[in-house]
């Protein structure tokens, strides 16, 4: 394997619908490209196979333009971590057989990265020129996207367990259903919390499941919006089209809401100075603002990702290829991809 006195790590990330490719060098965040697929919007969710044709289109340029903008050269590049999973099947096979034929090409170490455990070292990333303090360890970490809500507790890089997740649905798939149901396109989230700025939330109530532990449950979250909506338009046809903004705020603070009375109690069972929100969701305006002042109560540190952090992108995955080189554990070219990974 290749010796260098620098750590350059190449960071691949093709778990659902964006290809992106990151340069890392010695820990600190030189480029981040993405290309997103809007060929998914006309069909109001990700189509798996239409995905990872468009990862095999986007993933060559991609990591071109990553290598080109980080200002070296392929060769110098001396470990390539990859989303090994979970995510769709088919474009995880994307990233993951390019990484495998590039590092065979280069003679240099794959790192497999598991995408929820990416999501949280997204706080790690170092940029140029920025300051900034990442978590303290142990800290815990609300993770919230379109196919995964999790609490996680945190004690170091690499040692992470699951402290309270999802049944059924995740959070974002439950704000996508009900922007469907209004009529908005996909993704919803961003065009829900749009909407929810200019509305009242304590116009309309809705209830809280019950759930085990720490756990949430969102796919009865999702019948009762559907329920809300059909009774209230058979009494007025227009009733979307009127209250639109009351209805987005009134859903989203309650899913939000959801969120942080069981985050509320994970910290009282597992005690810390720092929090942190990860994923997709975690650009939720109302999210961050609630997050933000649920710090202030409870006297915590609050970590929240930037914008391009918060959704998938290859500087997370390069930032967990980092904390395995470390210590050494990397990955053999029998390694595939894998749908499904649990992360404790």
């Amino acid at each position: 394997m290749k010796k260098n006195k620098d750590s350059i790590i190449l960071g691949i990330e093709s778990s659902c619908d964006d290809t992106s490719a990151a340069i890392l060098k010695n820990g600190v965040l030189l480029s981040n490209i993405t290309a997103s697929q809007g060929v998914h919007q006309k069909f109001g969710g990700v189509v798996p196979e239409l995905a990872s044709r468009a990862h095999q289109e986007n993933i060559v340029p991609t990591v071109d333009a990553a290598i080109k903008e980080a200002g070296i050269g392929i060769k110098d590049i001396t470990a390539i971590a990859f989303t090994r999973g979970p995510g769709l099947m088919g474009s995880l096979l994307v990233g993951t057989s390019f990484a495998k034929s590039l590092s065979m090409s280069l003679n240099i170490p794959l790192l497999d990265v598991h995408h929820m455990k990416a999501h949280v070292h997204a706080h790690f990333i170092q940029e140029n020129n920025i300051d900034y303090t990442p978590p303290s360890f142990p800290f815990i970490c609300l993770t919230v996207s379109g196919g995964h809500t999790q609490i996680v507790y945190v004690e170091n890089p690499l040692k992470m367990k699951v402290i309270g997740e999802t049944i059924d649905d995740a959070i974002g798939e439950a704000f996508d259903k009900a922007g469907k149901l209004l009529g908005l396109g996909y993704p919803a989230g961003p065009l829900i919390d749009k909407h929810a700025k200019l509305g009242d939330s304590n116009k309309y109530e809705f209830t809280y499941p019950k759930t085990n532990a720490l756990n949430y449950s969102f796919s009865g979250l999702k019948t009762q919006f559907l329920y809300f909506l059909n009774k209230n338009t058979k009494e007025n046809a227009n009733f979307i089209n009127e209250n639109l903004q009351h209805i987005s705020a009134s859903y989203q603070s309650h899913l939000i809401n959801y969120l942080l009375i069981n985050f509320k109690k994970a910290l009282k069972k597992y005690p810390c100075n720092d929090i942190a929100i990860a994923g997709g969701v975690s650009a939720n305006s109302h999210l961050r603002e609630q997050f933000i002042a649920l710090g202030k109560e409870l006297k915590c540190k609050v970590h929240i990702p930037k914008m391009s952090f918060c959704t998938d992108n290859a500087a997370m995955i390069a930032m967990s290829g980092f904390f395995l080189e470390k210590e050494g554990e990397f990955s053999d070219l029998e390694v595939s991809a894998s749908a499904r990974i649990t992360m404790n």
